[in-house]
């Protein structure tokens, strides 16, 4: 009956701490049964299509022009397809469609729930810091991440499909653009987010896994790229329908 809240009627802004972003390579088969009609995926050297984990540590998040003491600090991680969307005036818009939201506060998937159609869940997050490494883990939603925070001169994975980081960047997330699709009444949500001094370091992986994959019957997703983000001020414009053929 209030189905229409979930439309992004206002616009959103909050304060990234920090933003990890692990990007995965699979063939694109893979994936073209995960995505709404409406989009096409972002396909690389006519192969590979991308599925994204993103882990971001957000504070003061709020209606934009809200005061920032009515803002909230989550931790939030979603797993997202990189798409393309063809609009009604013919432009190709690069963004991604979300498989799955989570995050560790329940304030946070009952409010997102209402204003968004991401299917928060509640789940928890446990983060580890030492002087070289760094582990996010969740027994509930059994994933777990290392990072190495030593390094450097960081070099791609092993068996990524990217010859350099400079390739590897375009698919580093998040794009401009996040859909989301009505079937039935043949609509697309568009949500445009805007940010600031955006630039995305290297990481190191250690190790890594997440059950997730296994459950959306992914088959060897391959570690293409991993960026961390730290301090940047975000913000998401109302949202915006068009009508899809």
């Amino acid at each position: 009956m209030l189905s229409f809240l979930k439309d992004h009627l206002f616009a959103v802004e909050a304060y990234f701490e920090s933003s990890l972003v692990l990007t995965f390579a699979v063939p694109k088969e893979q994936l073209q049964n995960l995505i709404p009609e409406c989009l096409q995926l972002d396909i690389f050297q006519d192969k590979w299509a991308f599925v994204a984990v993103a882990m971001v540590h957000t504070k003061d998040l709020r209606p934009k022009g809200f005061p920032k003491f009515m803002g909230n600090e989550f931790f939030l991680i979603g797993y997202r397809v990189f798409v393309r969307y063809t609009n009604k005036a013919g432009k190709s818009l690069r963004g991604l469609y979300i498989l799955k939201s989570e995050t560790d506060k329940k304030k946070m998937e009952f409010f997102g729930n209402i204003f968004t159609h991401y299917n928060y869940t509640t789940t928890d997050i446990r983060q580890i810091e030492q002087k070289n490494t760094k582990e996010v883990s969740s027994i509930k939603s059994k994933f777990k991440i290392t990072i190495d925070k030593s390094e450097e001169q960081i070099s791609l994975p092993e068996h990524s499909p990217f010859t350099d980081w400079k390739e590897a960047r375009r698919f580093a997330g998040p794009l401009p653009f996040t859909f989301t699709y009505n079937n039935e009444t043949k609509e697309v949500l568009i949500i445009e987010g805007v940010r600031q001094n955006w630039t995305p370091n290297p990481v190191k992986v250690i190790d890594y896994n997440f059950d997730f994959f296994s459950t959306i019957k992914l088959e060897n997703p391959v570690l293409a790229n991993a960026f961390i983000i730290k301090n940047i001020p975000y913000y998401w414009k109302k949202g915006k329908i068009e009508q899809w053929k």
